[in-house]
Formats: structure tokens, sequence, C-alpha cells
């Protein structure tokens, strides 16, 4: 009987919290600095839902630490569904590098849970036109014929995406780079445009402007297909580095223990947001997938990919 009571109870409370929410104003944390991919794509749901949800939403850049600042403060939050984080592939590869270092600020696979993929973004390698390479494959040629050539390349951090992947690569090929971490993409993307570092990386939203442009030249995607935005770019598996391959996403988490109502809202008003034709449109314009998946899909890619980056990972020893 106790416990029948307890279920009627909590069913009562997490009613009650879908019914109020939300009551007060609503944050978005953007782990990395501000015109990068997830910031766009965060301000541009953000946007949409404030218009339906009925309260302010404001998107905040915490960066550093390969977005493990923003994240741990999402994770440390009140589990109430007023504090989001919005991340992206870095997160399983960030967090397991963290982990295999003990320098974790959170536990991936339990202080968070899943609203939405709002968007997939393919993933794209990046060089500075002065490159002699229109490729990958001609770049690794490239650094394997002269090894006088000192390249270097930036990342988002330790162990994000750019930097597993020029890891697995530099393991597979026998190159050399250096390593240059930013605390995000749009200042990694400066400096490459400026000639300062080589080779980058980043999720196709925040580089697509600059390819059309010929600021930057894409070398590869790392989707398992080719992007239609980039239709001439051959994909990591076409050039011959299939372990390179990683679907890009962009999603919303809140901390752990938010009651499902909230979530499901939370959820519902992010459908709604990135299908809107307008949002819908300018998302597809950046090189974005509108999504807007059940929270389930977003639990389970987070959980698939730090499954598929840990013994990578812990294999390579990611230094800081």
């Amino acid at each position: 009987m106790r416990r029948l009571v307890g279920i009627v109870v909590a069913l009562f409370i997490g009613s009650a919290w879908g019914q109020s929410f939300p009551s007060k104003p609503i944050r978005i944390i953007v782990p990395f600095p501000a015109g990068g991919t997830t910031d766009i794509v965060a301000r541009l749901v953000g946007a949409r839902m404030q218009e339906t949800i009925g309260q302010p939403v404001l998107v905040e850049n915490k960066g550093g630490a390969g977005g493990q600042i923003g994240a741990a403060e999402v994770a440390k939050s009140p589990p109430d569904g007023y504090t989001l984080l919005m991340h992206n592939i870095t997160f399983p590869m960030a967090s397991v590098a963290a982990a295999v270092q003990n320098r974790a600020m959170y536990n991936i696979e339990g202080d968070f849970a899943g609203v939405s993929i709002c968007v997939y973004v393919p993933l794209v390698v990046t060089a500075h036109p002065s490159v002699p390479a229109n490729n990958l494959r001609e770049l690794v040629d490239l650094l394997q014929r002269d090894k006088a050539l000192k390249y270097s390349y930036g990342s988002t951090g330790p162990g994000s995406f750019m930097h597993v992947l020029m890891e697995a690569l530099f393991r597979e090929t026998g190159i050399e780079m250096t390593h240059i971490p930013f605390k995000g993409a749009a200042p990694l993307k400066q400096e490459l445009i400026a000639g300062r570092i080589n080779v980058g990386g980043d999720q196709l939203s925040s580089s697509l402007p600059d390819i059309r442009a010929g600021k930057i030249k894409a070398l590869a995607t790392n989707a398992s297909k080719r992007t239609p935005d980039l239709p001439d770019v051959q994909t990591v598996r076409e050039l011959g580095y299939a372990k390179l391959e990683a679907d890009g996403w962009n999603g919303l988490f809140v901390a752990a223990k938010t009651p499902r109502p909230v979530i499901d809202r939370l959820q519902k008003e992010v459908l709604a947001a990135v299908t809107h034709p307008e949002t819908a449109k300018r998302l597809r314009d950046v090189g974005a997938e509108p999504v807007g998946s059940l929270p389930a899909e977003q639990d389970a890619i987070l959980k698939r990919q730090v499954d598929q980056f840990r013994p990578i990972i812990k294999d390579m020893r990611i230094e800081n």
C-alpha cells in the first residue's frame, strides 16, 4: 500500500511540474564561445522557443576545458528544467578523455538527461588555402613526403572531435602536427583564416560560409555520406580513413532527475522550434538538418558515442 501511495504521489508531483512549467526564464548554457555551430543552433532554437513557451530563453556562453566548464554547471544545477546544456559530438569525446585522466568535472553517464537532438550537422576537416592539399589523403601524403614541414592543427580543446580525430589519424599514418587547443570553434576558425594554424575543423555550420568564400577549404567530411552543401568533398571513408567516421549533432540536456513531464514539455518545444518553417530554413542555410528527436534518442546517441570513443581515447592516452 505504501509503495502504491508513493507512486501516486510521484505521478501527481510530476503532473504538477508539467502543468506549471515554466514559471520563470530558461537558460541554455553553450560550453563554447559565441560564433560556433553550437552557439548558432542554441540561439536559433532558443529564440523560437521563447515565442511559444511564454518565458524568456537566455543563451549563455561558458567556454573552456573542452566544454567541461559549461557542462559541469548544468550537471550541478537544480533538476528543474530551467538550466539546459546545448552540446555536440565533443561532449562524449571530451568527457571520456577527462575521465580517463581523472580530471572529470561530472559523470557523463549519470549526471545528465537528454531532451532532444536538435539538429544533425556534418563534421568537416578544413585547411588554410595556402596548404597544398585538396583533400585529407593529399594532406597525409604531403606530410609523409616532407618531414621538414611543421604544420599545426587547431581543436576546441582536449578530447574534442578534432583532437581525437587527428590523434587517431597520426597513429594510422605516422604523420605529425602540433596541437593548438582553443576554447571554441570561433577563435579556432579566426586563427585558421589568418593562417596562424594550418588545419582545423568543426561542425559544418560554423565553417560553411568561409568555405564558400574561399577563406578556408574543406579536406573531408566525417559523416557516413557526402553532404549536399559540399557535394564534391569526399568523406573520410571514401579517402580511406573509415575509423574517423562519426555523425555530428547538436542537442539539449538537463540535469539528471529532472521530472519527466518537464523534459517532455521541453522536447515538444524544441520540435516545434526546429520544424518552424523560418527556423528550419535558417538552420538548413548553415548546413544543419532539423531533427527535434525524442529524449531517448538523445540519450542513445550519447551512450553510443561514449562507448565508441572510450577505447580509442584510452588507447591514444590523450593528454591535456
